[in-house]
């Protein structure tokens, strides 16, 4: 299963031409949230949808794209490096604020369900040191989310 999540991506975000950077930024993003909805050991129906309504209201993700991704992360990554092409486009694409931003939607699904777990926090809090947002930007992050009840 993580072969085939893998050759989709590679597939999906391969530089075809530079008009199709903003797709596959749109791609690694969801593949981070839909990461993050599994990290707790249960995909609750209520993140998945706030990963759906997220994803095609603030990403432009098809609905078609989003089931496919779904399906093919069924499995967990097994190492670490997994969310190395992820980051590493974020990297070289996202500002500093679209970095938060992203931060700010990972704690948004996290707390969708109603409570963040510790593996929830553990993957964003290592998903922030991947792309470099500042431990402060964490912190404000969370607790905007957390505040704001969602």
């Amino acid at each position: 299963m993580l072969r085939k999540l893998q050759q989709f991506f590679t597939e999906q975000m391969a530089p075809q031409d530079s008009g199709d950077v903003e797709h596959r930024l749109r791609l690694a993003t969801a593949a981070l949230l839909i990461e993050l909805s599994k990290a707790d050991f249960e995909q609750d129906s209520s993140e998945r949808e706030a990963i759906e309504q997220l994803l095609q209201r603030d990403h432009g993700v098809t609905a078609d794209e989003i089931e496919t991704l779904m399906a093919l992360a069924e499995e967990q990554f097994a190492e670490d490096n997994a969310y190395h092409p992820y980051t590493s486009l974020i990297n070289e694409h996202f500002s500093p604020e679209q970095k938060v931003a992203l931060i700010d939607t990972l704690w948004q699904v996290a707390i969708a369900d109603g409570e963040i777990s510790k593996y929830e926090d553990h993957l964003i809090r290592k998903i922030s040191k991947l792309i470099y947002v500042p431990h402060r930007e964490f912190i404000r992050s969370k607790l905007k989310v957390t505040e704001n009840g969602h």
